[in-house]
């Protein structure tokens, strides 16, 4: 018997259907673990555990829209967890001590005032990555992973390793309200989904409404090609960290305000996280291609991915297991999609030919 041989037709459209497939994989890897969790988990569809692996997901949501920039831009950045840590404690820091101006006087910062110090350092941290990588040539791994362990060296030192708790704060200094943060509500959604959808819709308008986000894009595309179009490459990318220590700067808050309470380990691990969703949300490791909707749907599986887990049982160390393979998983399929568009790509230039 002879094997069918497919006509160039047939495979140009079992290509196509792949393609498309390999495109929706995200929503298809969200489904699957709605799904699954929500037969082998109890109450895992309840209203009170939705709110609760919303306001989880949302922590690795913002970590992850500002890696997605970055990631498209060929870079990476392993700092954004030791950020998180520096930026509570700083917060933390200043809430309960203040800012000693050896003269005998304390200087304290209302709530607001802090607020903008932690964001103005989260994107002082992401300009000095962004500078080791565009003015001294620093490979971004070797960069951030350098910063990564400056940052949480910085903050064990702040407080020589130690937990600063109880960050009510005092109605006397003005320092109260802290908790409204992390554990606030507005119309019955938490503040940290609010903070989500609102950075998300800029990010998401930015990506695709701006000069800056087709720049960001083209420099991931081919950054030789972007500088000699005039885009200025290097600015691009002190931007892209900056805006990833922005996003690192706010979870910092959320987190300690939440806890009200801030511990230097906050954050470890947080950057894998980050990579993880942004991957599975289809931004390609090699640079040029991302979105920040997929982005968040990354997020979502790999938050439900944790809680599920935690609900049934897993152990952690199974779990770290679990997202290693979807990381890895991820990347391959990344491969196989931008290996299949260029197949797809180059048939239908032969077909038109």
């Amino acid at each position: 018997m002879s094997a069918a041989v497919q006509t160039p037709a047939a495979l140009s459209s079992r290509r196509s259907m792949t393609l498309y497939l390999m495109r929706l994989r995200t929503f298809i890897a969200l489904f699957a673990v709605l799904t699954f969790f929500a037969f082998a988990a109890p109450n895992f569809l309840s209203a009170a555990n939705l709110v609760l692996m919303s306001k989880h997901v949302a922590l690795n949501a913002f970590l992850a829209i500002g890696m997605t920039f970055v990631i498209i831009t060929g870079g990476i950045d392993l700092s954004v967890g030791s950020i998180v840590g520096l930026c509570g404690m700083v917060a933390g820091g200043l809430i309960l001590h203040g800012v000693d101006l050896q003269n005998g006087y304390t200087l304290f910062f209302n709530i607001p005032e802090i607020i903008v110090i932690i964001l103005v350092l989260g994107v002082g941290v992401g300009l000095v990555n962004g500078l080791l990588v565009t003015w001294l040539n620093v490979a971004p791994f070797i960069a951030t992973l350098g910063t990564l362990y400056v940052a949480r060296g910085v903050a064990l030192l702040i407080s020589d390793g130690a937990t600063f708790p109880n960050l009510e704060g005092s109605a006397a200094l003005g320092t109260t309200g802290y908790a409204f943060l992390g554990a606030g509500n507005v119309l019955g959604l938490p503040v940290s989904i609010w903070l989500l959808i609102i950075v998300a819709l800029a990010a998401a308008y930015l990506a695709r409404w701006t000069p800056v986000g087709r720049h960001i894009f083209a420099v991931g595309g081919n950054e030789r090609a972007a500088a000699l179009s005039g885009i200025r490459v290097n600015r691009v990318k002190l931007f892209v960290y900056m805006f990833s220590g922005f996003c690192a700067a706010i979870v910092g808050l959320i987190v300690s305000s939440e806890l009200l309470a801030a511990h230097p380990a906050t954050g470890g691990m947080f950057e894998l996280n980050a990579i993880a969703a942004a991957v599975l949300g289809g931004t390609s490791m090699s640079g040029g291609r991302g979105t920040i909707g997929g982005t968040i749907i990354g997020a979502f599986v790999i938050g439900i991915l944790s809680d599920g887990l935690v609900m049934m049982g897993v152990s952690s160390f199974w779990q770290m297991v679990i997202k290693g393979v979807v990381i890895i998983a991820a990347v391959i399929v990344d491969q196989a999609q931008r290996k299949l568009q260029q197949r797809v790509a180059l048939q239908q230039m032969a077909q038109s030919a």
